[in-house]
């Protein structure tokens, strides 16, 4: 008789009782002293970076001599890992039955924690593996978070978690983001802007098809007086935007402050394998 793992046990609950995500969000909000039990217990040293999908991107920047696309610094961490796992679906769009993106282009783990994930969630990658696993996503529209995310190892039931790193190819439906724009401010802001990223509205060119409304990720883009309007402070750059508009009246643009702000964070993040 094959034996229940708790992977299996969290696979269902995830998967079949997805909406406890909200209840999770809303009394974040209500109750002081429940925002410090959720925050400490499910996003203690949280640490996230959105990366913009780079299909429809305006530019590449040059620095020292070399083209970047921001895509290239989730690659670079990846070349210097030596323990990667792929998940064999993503758990979010499964459960969501998405159908606008693909169902089977799931995570990525980093990290000598890595070694510990259940082959029924995902199977070992080599880098090169993992790099056309990054280049898939990018071709599907999907935007990128790179972090730790203490979720990540309570579901799978595997520590330590800070040997854990998380690239996430996110859409509409995935978890993160369907749970920290509704989480209270002090835990939301873990998910980061990478610095120097700018979405800009060109209002001629707007058709108003609302395609940008039905994709942010993180309630950024509203609908006031019949002209859209993209809230600064709370996008996040994902570039979901710019991918779905097809007029150009949305474009994201970078700068190489963007590359070094992350490129400065990668010696801490690649710490992991030697944990």
């Amino acid at each position: 008789m094959r034996r229940i793992r708790f992977a299996d046990i969290s696979i269902f609950v995830l998967k079949y009782i997805f909406n406890w995500r909200f209840w999770i969000a809303e009394i974040t909000r209500k109750s002081k002293v429940y925002k410090k039990i959720i925050d400490k217990t499910l996003f203690d040293e949280d640490n996230i970076v959105v990366v913009p999908n780079t299909i429809n991107i305006n530019k590449k920047i040059e620095t020292e001599g070399s083209e970047f696309l921001p895509t290239d610094i989730i690659k670079e961490v990846v070349k210097h890992s030596r323990d990667i796992v792929i998940m064999n679906t993503c758990l979010c769009r499964t459960s969501n039955n998405c159908r606008d993106y693909p169902q089977d282009i799931g995570c990525i783990f980093l990290g000598p924690t890595a070694r510990k994930i259940p082959e029924n969630i995902g199977k070992k990658a080599t880098v090169e593996e993992a790099l056309v696993h990054i280049d898939r996503a990018d071709e599907a529209g999907l935007s990128h978070i790179i972090g730790r995310n203490k979720l990540d190892s309570i579901w799978m039931n595997i520590r330590p978690g800070k040997g854990l790193l998380t690239i996430c190819h996110c859409c509409p439906c995935c978890c993160l983001w369907k749970v920290y724009p509704n989480l209270d401010e002090d835990i939301s802001s873990k998910i980061e802007k990478l610095e120097g990223v700018e979405v800009k509205f060109h209002e001629g060119k707007c058709r108003n098809c609302n395609k940008c409304l039905e994709v942010c990720i993180y309630q950024a883009i509203s609908l006031e007086n019949e002209k859209i309007t993209i809230n600064h402070d709370i996008c996040k750059g994902c570039g979901l935007c710019v991918n779905a508009c097809k007029f150009d009246a949305i474009t994201l643009d970078y700068t190489k402050k963007s590359v070094d702000s992350i490129i400065n964070r990668i010696n801490d993040l690649i710490e992991i394998n030697e944990l």
